[in-house]
């Protein structure tokens, strides 16, 4: 007994010993690719030696002689804090992930091959202007001196996650970052998903009436009543078009929808300041991240020096400051994607029908690579309209009658595409008038840009603006017959017919996604908008005041009530509040009445260390699929982000919408407070299954915690907790202080969408003008500045956003000099 105990001993010893030894090779091999920010660097491919301070907070100062060196430091920066970023994001547009990941991630190239994003950047490269070719090419050189560099000098691959994913790094070339503009305009775009969605819920629903209760448009001008989508085709539909399995979501770049782009942004001129000068304020609204998709960098350009926030692998500070301007950016909305569906030639699959007869599909084979398993050959096929796209993406399949395909117009599939030298432009621009005329030039995404220079506020809406047909079908609302004339698009709108506003009387200017403009069709800019919410709160904001400071732009941007609490809960519990008699303790009735004594006394307020906003969004979400899921069966899951509009006409019985309150498969008919009193019910279980029964407990926080998740490594056993950053928040799905619930899920609040970058620009002293991000500067979990400014972006805190090189190098933790061979 005492040998084997004496053999176990010795085992696990070496067990211990070997598990140490290989944590300590593992940490070495680690930091052999942390950043080096204090050295002398010869580099080849610059006209003069540029000095990079870092602050104490990991932001890189750019200082250069010329513009060329500008944009080589700060295409070296984004390699030495983001080489693994950038490679992932350079390999999703190129639809290469498989070559590392594996079949997993197949489906997303297969998806990524058919944008054909890559080869369309590479034509695109032709069409800059000579100053953006010449930022793009000065870019690739310096990240590319960074890849030497860490070659050279072993430098541990350049990143940790390279010794987990053996992937090989190639030269960053210009048309890699204009690929990576174009899948940004993917990642924020939602009307291909809103039309599929549309078609489904109309193949769904027995009466048409009800289309417009649950996807609602924005108030405002009416729209006129649109066909029945299975009308549209002489081949019929199922009415309850079945979903189609989705992949796991691993590196899925195509965000669900309502989790496309966001943001807030807003300005006020000289007469609505207390310092007489114009202020900026923005909070562009991504998919949280870790690291974050934005990192905070200043230039040196021979225009002036700009600060504010860029993406790694594109060579642009996409929103910001200088001395006398600064630009800020929110999603549009633009419709700038119509869904056709093709007829295929019953004779021969290789045609499709058009107005004028059969032609054939342009076809190309595409190999993807597969790590551990087979190529797959992949043929792309592209029609007049755009692309042919897989049933299997977008539950394409529930939508597209037999013999038909799905093809997808959007402007961002252009080989002409220039916002590569619009974003340039903006960032160089000195007025109003000068970003203007840069916002020409932009095509996709298009973008409402917000912005100020010393005495005026202004906002643009860039991007192509496709021109439609009067007749067409379904204003391109719906998926529509691609064979008939008037539903093709007809070229683009003169940039002219983009909504602008300068200088408007009231001296405020701003968006929060809402309705910009209401013009007929085809005229109109969007039917689908990101916001009717938020904009009510922030207009009580900004005319609460007569003039406004810094200060109180960031108490706007920071501001948590939700305006749809307050509309919605007297309309939902009108019949339910004090109408009982005392119920005893622990029994359902007496939890619904403290529920409701809580909700009566609360003023809308999404605080996280409260319980209210709990109970509200667990009630709410309960309403929504009690009064949906008889009447669209499995689609009410696609339904997965609560509509107050919709709720709000259910309870205001607008146009006959009560009738979702009667539940169909039941002999009674219930009343909207019979729903109300049931998902009260219902939520009430939930939480007391999730969070305890305690409900003056609760914390909105703990349900409501921002995951900023590792796109390769958040889902690790034991690395995910060094990789993931989780921080209880406030704010909620209609809040200025945005934070967009996952929807679905056992944790259905978990806040996954919010404003990664804040920024609040004071041009009466600009060098005291704020930004942050939600994590830190470096991509690497072992620096320090991997998660360092996310429990200030967390409490609602700023970092300094100053241009004055002293104060920079007053605090730097590092200064790299590179210098001419």
């Amino acid at each position: 007994m005492a040998l084997i105990f004496k053999w176990l001993f010795r085992l696990a010893s070496a067990v211990v010993v070997l598990t140490v030894i290989g944590v300590f090779l593992a940490y070495y091999l680690a930091s052999r690719s942390l950043p080096e920010y204090d050295k002398t660097l010869p580099v080849s491919g610059i006209t003069a030696d540029i000095e990079i301070v870092r602050d104490n907070n990991g932001v890189p100062h750019i200082l250069s002689l010329s513009d060329r060196d500008a944009f080589f430091g700060l295409g070296y920066t984004h390699a030495q804090d983001r080489l693994w970023q950038m490679t992932l994001l350079r390999r999703t547009a190129q639809g290469r992930l498989s070559e590392i990941f594996g079949t997993r991630t197949a489906d997303v190239d297969t998806l990524l091959r058919r944008f054909d994003l890559h080869r369309l950047a590479i034509e695109s490269a032709r069409f800059q202007d000579p100053r953006t070719l010449d930022a793009l090419e000065a870019y690739s050189a310096g990240v590319n001196a960074r890849i030497e560099e860490i070659n050279a000098r072993s430098l541990g691959r350049g990143a940790p996650e390279f010794f987990i994913f053996d992937a090989a790094i190639a030269p960053w070339q210009p048309a890699d970052s204009i690929a990576l503009v174009k899948l940004l305009a993917l990642q924020l775009s939602d009307q291909l998903k809103d039309e599929v969605l549309r078609a489904r819920t109309s193949l769904a629903l027995d009466d048409d009436l009800r289309l417009s209760d649950i996807l609602p448009d924005m108030p405002g001008t009416g729209t006129a009543a649109l066909p029945d989508y299975a009308s549209l085709f002489d081949v019929p539909l199922p009415r309850y078009a079945q979903a189609t399995a989705q992949p796991d979501g691993f590196l899925d770049v195509i965000p669900p929808r309502g989790l496309a782009g966001a943001s807030n942004a807003w300005a006020a001129a000289p007469g609505r300041s207390a310092s007489q000068a114009t202020i900026l304020a923005n909070d562009p609204h991504l998919g949280l991240t870790a690291p974050s998709v934005w990192y905070l960098a200043r230039m040196n350009l021979q225009s002036g020096p700009v600060i504010g926030g860029s993406i790694p692998g594109i060579p642009s500070l996409l929103v910001g400051r200088s001395d006398s301007f600064g630009w800020a950016l929110t999603s549009s909305y633009m419709d700038d994607q119509d869904l056709y569906i093709e007829e295929l030639n019953p004779d021969d699959p290789q045609q499709y029908r058009t107005p004028t007869g059969w032609k054939r599909f342009e076809t190309r084979k595409s190999i993807i690579e597969i790590k551990d398993a087979a190529p797959i050959t992949v043929t792309l096929r592209w029609t007049d309209n755009g692309p042919v796209l897989p049933g299997s993406q977008f539950n394409l399949n529930a939508v597209t009658p037999p013999g038909h395909v799905a093809s997808l117009a959007w402007t961002a599939l252009s080989a002409q595409d220039t916002s590569m030298s619009a974003a340039i432009g903006l960032m160089m621009a000195q007025t109003i008038e000068d970003g203007i005329e840069a916002g020409r030039a932009f095509v996709a995404p298009s973008m409402n840009v917000t912005m100020a220079d010393r005495t005026r506020v202004a906002l643009q809406t860039v991007g192509a603006m496709p021109r439609r047909d009067p007749a067409h079908q379904s204003r391109g609302r719906m998926p529509s017959p691609g064979w008939i004339a008037q539903n093709r698009w007809q070229g683009m709108m003169p940039y002219s017919a983009n909504p602008v506003f300068v200088a408007p009387q009231g001296g405020i200017v701003g968006n929060t996604n809402n309705k910009v403009v209401d013009r007929p069709f085809p005229n109109h800019m969007s039917y689908s908008w990101g916001d009717s919410q938020r904009v009510q709160r922030w207009q009580t904001l900004m005319q609460g005041r007569k003039v406004h400071t810094r200060d109180s732009f960031v108490e706007a941007q920071l501001d948590t009530v939700s305006t749809a609490a307050r509309t919605l809960l007297p309309l939902i519990g009108r019949d339910l509040w004090y109408t009982e008699s005392a119920a005893p303790e622990g029994t359902p009735e007496r939890r619904r009445q403290e529920a409701l004594r809580l909700l009566a006394d609360w003023n809308g307020e999404m605080n996280e260390h409260m319980p209210e906003p709990l109970i509200y969004a667990a009630w709410l979400r309960a309403l929504q699929d009690r009064l949906i899921r008889d009447d669209l069966g499995p689609l009410a899951g696609a339904f997965s982000h609560v509509e107050p509009l919709f709720i709000e006409r259910v309870y205001r019985n607008v146009g006959g919408a009560s009738a979702w309150c009667d539940v169909i498969r039941s002999a009674r008919v219930e009343t909207c407070t019979d729903i109300a009193r049931l998902a009260l019910d219902d939520a009430l279980v939930w939480i007391g299954e999730t969070y305890g029964t305690a409900l003056g407990a609760l914390r909105w926080g703990d349900a409501h915690a921002a995951l900023h998740k590792h796109q390769t490594l958040g889902d690790v056993p034991v690395l995910r907790y060094f990789v993931n950053i989780r921080q209880s928040t406030s704010g909620g799905d209609q809040t200025l202080l945005r934070g967009r619930t996952m929807g679905t899920g056992p944790a259905p609040f978990t806040n996954v969408h919010s404003g990664a970058y804040r920024g609040v620009y004071d041009f009466a002293d600009p060098d005291s003008s704020v930004f942050i991000s939600s994590t830190g500067q470096s991509g690497h979990f072992l620096s320090r500045h991997y998660d360092d400014l996310g429990q200030l972006w967390r409490r609602g805190e700023y970092i300094p956003m100053s241009l004055d090189t002293d104060l920079a190098r007053a605090a730097s933790v590092g200064v790299t000099r590179l210098v001419t061979p």
